[in-house]
C-alpha cells in the first residue's frame, strides 16, 4: 500500500461523512437507553453508552463517540475521553457480566484526554483497569473500531473476543503526526510514517490484529447486515463454555 493510499485512510478515518456512533447504535438495537455517571466523579458525553436489544437479546454498548459539528465537537474533547468517560464504560462492563449481556464496543478516537487534570483523575489507571478486567469478562465480547482506533483510548475497549474495523478506520499506537513527530522531529512526515505505521485494516488483518474488516455502512441494507453480523457473532460466542471462550481472548493476546 502506497503511503498516499495510507495517509488517504487516515483521513477516510477522521470523516465527518462517516456514520456516527449515535446512528450506528439506533441501527443495530430496538430500544436503546443511554446510561450515565461513573459513580465516582461524573459524566463523560465521549463515552455515549446504555442497554438495547438486538433481536429482543439484551445487549450492552459502550461507544467514544466524536461530535457531529463544532460545538458538540469541543463538548466530548473531539472523540477523546477522559477518565470518568472511561469509569462509566467499566462501571457498564461489570454490569452487563452481572445481568450476563454481550458487550459490544463501538470505537471512533484520536486516543484519550491528554491533559493534566485527566491524569490527576486517573486516566492511566483506568485505561489499565479496562484492559486488565475486559480480558476477563465472562460475557461475549466484540469490539469494533468504527473510524479512529488511537492508542491507549481505543485500547482499552477493544480487548474482547474479536476486533473487527470498518473498511475506513485506523487502528495504531498513535497518530501519524505524533508518530513523524517523535521518530523524525517533523510532524510534516505524517504520509510517511503511516505507512510504515501499517494501521489501515488490510494491514492489521494479516498481523492478527484485527479479525474482520467490515464495509462501511451508507444505507438501511448494510446497517442491517452489520446487525446480523453482530448477532450471529453474539449467539456463536455465547453457545461456548464460558472457560473455552475467556481461553481463547487469552489467548488471541497472548499472540502480540
Amino acid at each position: 500500500m502506497s503511503k498516499d493510499t495510507a495517509f488517504n485512510r487516515v483521513l477516510q478515518a477522521r470523516s465527518k461523512d462517516k456514520i456516527s456512533i449515535k446512528a450506528l447504535i439506533d441501527g443495530i438495537t430496538d430500544d436503546f437507553i443511554e446510561l450515565h455517571g461513573d459513580r465516582a466523579y461524573g459524566d463523560d458525553p465521549a463515552v455515549y453508552a446504555g442497554i438495547g436489544s438486538m433481536n429482543d437479546k439484551p445487549v450492552t454498548i459502550v461507544g467514544i463517540r466524536k461530535g457531529d459539528d463544532d460545538q458538540t465537537d469541543a463538548e466530548v474533547h473531539f472523540g477523546s475521553a477522559e477518565p470518568d468517560g472511561y469509569r462509566k464504560a467499566l462501571r457498564l462492563m461489570k454490569q452487563a457480566e452481572k445481568f450476563k449481556r454481550p458487550i459490544i464496543t463501538l470505537i471512533n478516537t484520536p486516543g484519550a484526554y491528554p491533559d493534566v487534570e485527566a491524569e490527576y483523575h486517573g486516566q492511566g489507571y483506568m485505561i489499565s483497569q479496562l484492559i486488565m478486567q475486559g480480558m476477563q469478562l465472562k460475557v461475549p465480547y466484540i469490539a469494533v473500531i468504527v473510524g479512529e482506533g488511537g492508542s491507549g483510548g481505543a485500547l482499552a475497549l477493544a480487548v474482547g473476543d474479536c476486533v473487527w474495523a470498518f473498511e475506513e478506520s485506523i487502528y495504531s499506537i498513535l497518530s501519524p503526526e505524533g508518530y513523524a513527530t517523535i521518530l523524525w522531529k517533523d510532524s510534516s512526515r505524517a504520509r510517511e510514517a503511516a505507512e510504515v505505521m501499517k494501521l489501515t485494516p488490510e494491514d492489521l488483518i494479516k498481523q492478527g490484529i484485527i479479525d474482520r474488516i467490515i464495509p462501511e455502512i451508507r444505507n438501511n441494507d448494510e446497517l442491517k447486515r452489520f446487525k446480523a453480523d453482530l448477532f450471529g457473532k453474539i449467539e456463536e460466542l455465547s453457545a461456548m463454555p464460558t472457560a473455552e471462550m475467556l481461553n481463547q481472548r487469552f489467548a488471541r493476546y497472548r499472540n502480540f
